[in-house]
């Protein structure tokens, strides 16, 4: 999790969330609480741990009453959003799994201008379906962030979050959120839907798939919605998928005048660059690339990276890229031999290597 994410829970912060917290509750006490929120393990503690270690310091100066607590915590709550407001979702996920009802009116409730995503998983865990009986209403509110939550919640991999083990098995509970949100006007759902649905294509291909062929063509919302939906599917080049966006014809395009670096150094970028022509318009057409990573075994990872998915209305078009061969803490590069591909739909139509140097002197 990127370390700056952590520093929104500053100083700053806290004394602002005390201070909001005193005008609520006249008893609570400010700078105890403060000075046990910056005890000798917070400096270590990441965004999700600092978010849980300000949950429990929490429970120790709030009212004994979950009901009591919950009422002052929705006062504060009103100066606070985005993702440094999930410290109140996070309360809920620790101190009310044992109160339904409460639970859920406050998730509603906080999940405005923040989110809850988090937090409903532990619910679905526990009260499968009254959590998912509660998030088919909730997909019905008027407020996009509610809509939102219904989605984003019981996504099967949502990322940062615990899993949810059967729904990745069986997404047919997912499904049913999906169809009362597939026509939402709002992007925030709509993207919400999409990534949902890009989840489950990773366990249930077919599902997904038979959704796209009874959805597609009927609006250009719904039509979003199906093709980022399958961008995993896309990308693995899977020919239904491909079909099914008009990305099935490529025997019509030639690749031509392929340049690249035949030798690159540690913290540099590779660059190349391509033209694709044809004797006709090219028409509709997906352009990616693939990187075969040298591993420490000596094998290769190959990862794809997107150039350009849309209709060409020319015979011919020059792509230019570059690649950043910087370690990060997410990806290591290795010293030796690398491979660069070229995919026009889904096609693998150009493979050549390329030399990782170490760092120039």
């Amino acid at each position: 999790m990127a370390e700056q994410l952590k520093n929104l829970y500053s100083k700053e912060f806290i004394e602002k969330l005390a201070n909001k917290l005193f005008l609520s509750y006249p008893n609570f006490e400010k700078e105890n609480f403060i000075n046990s929120i910056f005890d000798n393990t917070w400096q270590d503690l990441e965004l999700k741990a600092r978010m849980r270690h300000i949950a429990l310091i929490l429970h120790k100066f709030l009212p004994s009453s979950y009901d009591k607590q919950l009422e002052i915590l929705k006062e504060a709550k009103e100066d606070f959003t985005g993702l440094e407001a999930m410290i109140f979702q996070d309360f809920v996920e620790v101190f009310g799994l044992n109160d339904f009802s409460n639970s859920m009116n406050a998730l509603e409730v906080f999940t405005i201008n923040s989110s809850s995503e988090f937090a409903i998983r532990q619910f679905i865990l526990k009260y499968e379906d009254k959590t998912m009986n509660q998030m088919k209403l909730w997909a019905k509110s008027k407020n996009e962030h509610i809509r939102r939550l219904a989605s984003e919640g019981c996504r099967p991999r949502l990322p940062w979050a615990i899993a949810l083990p059967k729904f990745k098995q069986n997404p047919t509970k997912v499904l049913e959120i999906i169809e009362l949100l597939k026509n939402d006007k709002c992007l925030y759902v709509q993207k919400s839907v999409a990534n949902n649905l890009n989840d489950i294509s990773k366990d249930n291909p077919q599902l997904v798939i038979d959704f796209v062929k009874q959805n597609i063509g009927k609006t250009k919302e719904l039509d979003w919605i199906c093709k980022h939906a399958c961008r995993t599917l896309l990308k693995k080049g899977d020919k239904e998928v491909l079909d099914l966006f008009n990305f099935d014809k490529s025997h019509h395009i030639n690749l031509t005048n392929f340049c690249y670096d035949k030798n690159i150094f540690l913290n540099e970028d590779f660059n190349f660059s391509f033209e694709i022509n044809s004797h006709e318009v090219i028409g509709n057409i997906r352009v990616e690339y693939i990187i075969y990573y040298l591993k420490s075994n000596n094998n290769h990872n190959k990862k794809v990276f997107m150039i350009s998915q849309n209709s060409i209305e020319s015979t011919k078009k020059r792509f230019q890229k570059k690649q950043s061969f910087k370690n990060m803490t997410t990806r290591k590069h290795y010293i030796g031999t690398h491979f660069i591909g070229i995919l026009i739909n889904g096609v693998e139509v150009l493979k050549e290597e390329f030399y990782l140097n170490d760092t120039r002197n």
